[in-house]
């Protein structure tokens, strides 16, 4: 079938390279793609916030499945607009997307189906947060309701830390995203992410996965989209994995069915590992980015196929295999990010790494312009390797970032630090 695909980041290169491969596709179109994306797709000028263009692109193509990458496409509406005109679309409708388009509607439904998850409260307005903040102390986390991309949670250490980001959202910081606040109880443990994919009753779980969200080497400096990440997730080991699905994922897809809202797509738990188990931290209704590269490269079965059977309802017939190997992936980023950064320089020496067949590079914020790519966002390239262990894995990658020509570049030079030492038994 012909295939559509919806986004320009590095999370959707990484699912283009994984459709190309498959079986069931037979023409690839992507909007609005970049320049590793055009590599396994026709990129095509379309604006995916207008849904009548959408429906009409596939019905001229002959679409027989939309992928929709981001969450801002799916908080809109756009799959409720696919699946009314009769194309197939992966993904959530915009009322189960609230997982992720509302931190408040998440909290609710936890408390609803008993889902362990921090302490919290909702607030409209600055005064009610601020008084709730100084009865329960810090460290406390203060979160915008909305899609922030990423940047709209804040983990307080102090209580004028909290005052200030309670301050920022109701301030207009965030915009719209920050109308509403969610503050929570601050959870100690080890943060892990458990990718499962929903056709509205099933749940089969995919892969774990951990990212590094500072921007700095030790987990230091502010939050990004992402500086890294690494599957599987030692942390998770399969008990784990199974009380997560048994306690908050499984609760979670009978509770928005029973609801009315049926979840179809692929669910993205952000759990923390406590000393009492998992708890749920927040749900995205799509892959993570970066943790779709180490997915994809580790993924042995077919992701259209699966895709799919999330979209017809017959995920309970299917199955899912992984590569042994660790994937690991390293963001290379304009300097700058995640605060004020240059476009349109040129980055060379990605030829001489297509060959290697454990290493693959995508793309995140490129264009292509007379032959050269340049850099065209923040987070430009995801230089990821698979290994035998986590050290092999990060030592490949490093060795091709280190053959990228990209003076205005940066990454942090400590990806899987926490797996790598507990291999090596330091941890």
């Amino acid at each position: 079938m012909n295939i559509l695909l919806i986004g320009s980041g590095g999370r959707e290169h990484a699912l283009a390279w994984a459709i190309a491969r498959s079986s069931l596709t037979t023409r690839l179109f992507a909007a609005p793609g970049n320049a590793g994306i055009a590599a396994e797709a026709t990129c095509i000028d379309l604006d995916t916030g207008d849904s009548a263009a959408v429906i009409a692109f596939c019905k001229a193509e002959d679409i027989g499945l939309v992928v929709v990458g981001p969450e801002a496409p799916l908080v809109a509406g756009l799959v409720d607009a696919l699946t009314q005109a009769g194309i197939r679309a992966f993904g959530p409708s915009r009322a189960a997307a609230a997982l992720e388009g509302s931190k408040g509607f998440t909290k609710d439904l936890c408390a609803r189906a008993d889902i362990p998850t921090a302490a919290y409260g909702r607030f409209r307005d600055a005064s009610s947060a601020r008084a709730y903040v100084e009865a329960q102390g810090a460290p406390i986390v203060v979160k915008a309701d909305g899609l922030a991309a990423g940047k709209g949670v804040v983990v307080a250490e102090t209580l004028e830390q909290a005052l200030e980001a309670v301050d920022a959202c109701f301030d207009g910081a965030y915009g719209d995203a920050g109308a509403e606040v969610v503050i929570e109880e601050f959870l100690e443990g080890e943060e892990a992410s458990l990718f499962v994919l929903s056709d509205g009753t099933t749940g089969l779980a995919l892969a774990t996965a951990q990212d590094h969200k500072r921007v700095g080497d030790g987990d230091t400096g502010p939050n990004t989209g992402g500086m890294g990440a690494y599957s599987p997730a030692p942390v998770m080991a399969e008990d784990l994995t199974a009380q997560a699905m048994r306690e908050i994922v499984g609760p979670t897809i009978a509770t928005l069915a029973a609801e009315g809202t049926p979840f179809k797509g692929v669910l993205y738990a952000g759990l923390m590992i406590t000393a009492t188990g998992p708890k749920l931290i927040e749900y995205n209704v799509r892959f993570g980015d970066p943790e779709c590269q180490v997915l994809m490269m580790r993924l042995k079965d077919d992701i259209v196929a699966l895709m799919l059977a999330s979209v017809d309802g017959t995920l309970d017939k299917m199955s899912v295999r992984w590569r042994d190997d660790v994937a690991l992936t390293v963001v290379l980023a304009a300097s700058g990010y995640p605060g004020a950064y240059d476009k349109g320089s040129e980055i060379r020496g990605l030829k001489a790494l297509e060959n290697d067949p454990d290493v693959m590079v995508f793309h995140a914020g490129t264009r292509a312009e007379d032959g050269r790519v340049l850099a065209n966002g923040g987070r430009v390239l995801n230089v990821t390797a698979l290994g035998a262990t986590v050290a092999q894995a990060q030592a490949r990658a490093y060795a091709a970032v280190d053959a990228i020509d990209w003076p205005q570049g940066f990454c942090r030079r400590d990806i899987g630090w926490r797996a790598v030492a507990r291999e090596r038994g330091e941890d």
